[in-house]
């Protein structure tokens, strides 16, 4: 990704009448010049994607059944690939080729829709990169997976207490965070999203091969097209209310909007510091047209991921049925090979860790450099201090930086630790964020940039598009709060699992 670190001087130079066409270096906003293909954006696209979201997906097609879970699947696809075209268009303004760039989320939906809906838009978005870092509370089920997959294998699967205490290494794992959160410059680690996609294809293809092998072993499971039997399974109220939820874990599962418009560029100069969010799309080269190749991207992005979760969600279920797990990695329908089932759960471990700064590094960067703006005399936040370390060369570190984002993980660890709800906090959070950012704003934007007719055809139907994802997003959350409020009556937090 290219550098998004420039101070007011520079800028004014690069912006000045005789630099403002591309040179050999310079992109036509004079920026370093921006190299992205089709191939980097869709594996930054199918790292954002294939995450944790995964893993549920057993589980919810085991809700809906054989008729409603793909069709439900197949619907947030073609939804999510269509509204990230639109929002590739608007990339540009006023227009999609040769208008001004905007460089995150919130810049083009100022540029195009302006108003109130700016800060709209910044507290959906700020909202669900604060709440995914807490998914990190995925971490304890994969450590406690681990162990507990260990101690079954040394007791040849007999009933045995297996009282597990996980949380010295949710420790562990904030310790690590806090070190990552203070690296530099992070933007330029482009061997995360390598090491983070190759993590969520091998614990997908693990997950999958496991289910496969245990239907092809003759596994007696109940399926139905209609999922999980009334009266057999579960009552009628908790079918509609798990039906509600598992429609939010595959809106989370699809919902990468925010990942894909802003990842975060966190840069420092020599005499201040300074943070910016940059999109997949602003490291992608002008020619050919920055939204022509997006399209592409998302194609091949969405096309990839939609076919490995009709695999995890569809196999998952054949393999367990309506008792499928919450977690088909960790709810325990697997016991062998437990070396397998291990590996899986520690390449989840290892594609949580940065995950999590993918998620965390706007919300860094946003509050320094709010915070920048409000106290720019104030040492404490704009001082920063130049050490040498050994083998590494010199770091400059700011104090201020240190501090808050050592809180920030701190805070989310402490979370993650007491409410470890796996499946209802994925619900929660794709029910929250997909229809803002990934369906009403490039709906509006779209609308406004291509100067849509009002209740002309093509204005009604995308209208009727949106208020069809609202209503799916509001019964998506009503099910997740309703799950949130059922697990909070028994769970007792810092308590060891068996």
């Amino acid at each position: 990704m290219a550098d998004r670190d420039f101070n007011k001087h520079s800028m004014n130079i690069e912006q000045s009448p005789q630099n403002n066409q591309p040179s050999k270096f310079l992109d036509d906003d004079g920026r370093p010049k921006r190299t992205g293909t089709v191939l980097t954006a869709s594996a930054h696209i199918v790292t954002a994607v294939i995450g944790s979201g995964v893993l549920s997906l057993a589980w919810s097609i085991a809700q809906l059944g054989w008729v409603a879970g793909p069709a439900v699947l197949m619907a947030f696809s073609f939804i999510t690939y269509f509204t990230s075209t639109l929002l590739a268009d608007g990339y540009r303004a006023p227009g999609p080729v040769h208008g001004s760039r905007n460089y995150t989320y919130m810049d083009v939906v100022r540029a195009h829709l302006g108003g109130l809906r700016v800060q709209l838009c910044g507290l959906a978005q700020y909202g669900n990169l604060v709440g995914s870092p807490l998914d990190t509370q995925s971490l304890l089920q994969l450590v406690w997976a681990v162990k507990r997959s260990n101690c079954f294998h040394r007791h040849r699967h007999e009933h045995v207490m297996c009282s597990i205490s996980n949380y010295p290494f949710m420790i562990i794992f904030a310790a690590i965070q806090v070190v990552l959160s203070q690296i530099p410059n992070f933007h330029k680690l482009w061997w995360l999203s390598i090491v983070a996609a190759v993590m969520s294809f091998a614990y997908s293809t693990i997950g999958v091969g496991l289910s496969i092998a245990r239907v092809a072993g003759g596994a007696h499971v109940r399926t139905s097209l209609t999922g999980t039997s009334v009266g057999v399974d579960v009552s009628g109220s908790e079918k509609i209310w798990r039906s509600f939820q598992a429609i939010g874990d595959i809106a989370f599962a699809y919902a990468y909007s925010t990942v894909l418009v802003e990842i975060q560029a966190n840069t420092q100069n020599k005499s201040k510091m300074r943070h910016s969010l940059t999109s997949i799309q602003d490291t992608l080269k002008s020619e050919p047209p920055e939204n022509k190749v997006m399209k592409k991207a998302s194609f091949v992005g969405v096309s990839t991921t939609t076919l490995f979760y009709m695999m995890c969600g569809c196999i998952g279920y054949a393999a367990f049925g309506n008792n499928a797990p919450g977690n088909f990695l960790t709810g325990f329908g697997f016991y062998e090979p437990f070396w397998l089932i291990d590996l899986a759960n520690i390449c989840i471990a290892i594609h949580l860790v940065g995950a999590y700064q993918v998620f965390a590094q706007p919300i860094f960067g946003f509050v320094e450099k709010q915070c920048n703006a409000k106290w720019p005399e104030n040492k404490f936040i704009t001082k920063v201090h130049a050490i040498n370390i050994p083998l590494v060369g010199p770091y400059n570190i700011s104090l201020f930086r240190l501090v808050w984002r050592t809180v920030y993980v701190v805070v989310t660890a402490v979370i993650a630790m007491i409410f470890p709800f796996f499946n209802v906090f994925l619900s929660l959070i794709g029910a929250a964020s997909f229809y803002p950012l990934t369906v009403y704003f490039p709906v509006e934007i779209y609308i406004s940039q291509a100067k849509i007719p009002k209740y002309s055809f093509t204005w009604i139907w995308l209208k009727i598009l949106s208020w069809a994802c609202l209503l799916v997003s509001l019964v998506a959350a009503a099910g997740s709060v309703q799950g949130l409020a059922q697990e909070v009556k028994t769970y007792k937090p810092f308590k060891s699992q068996s």
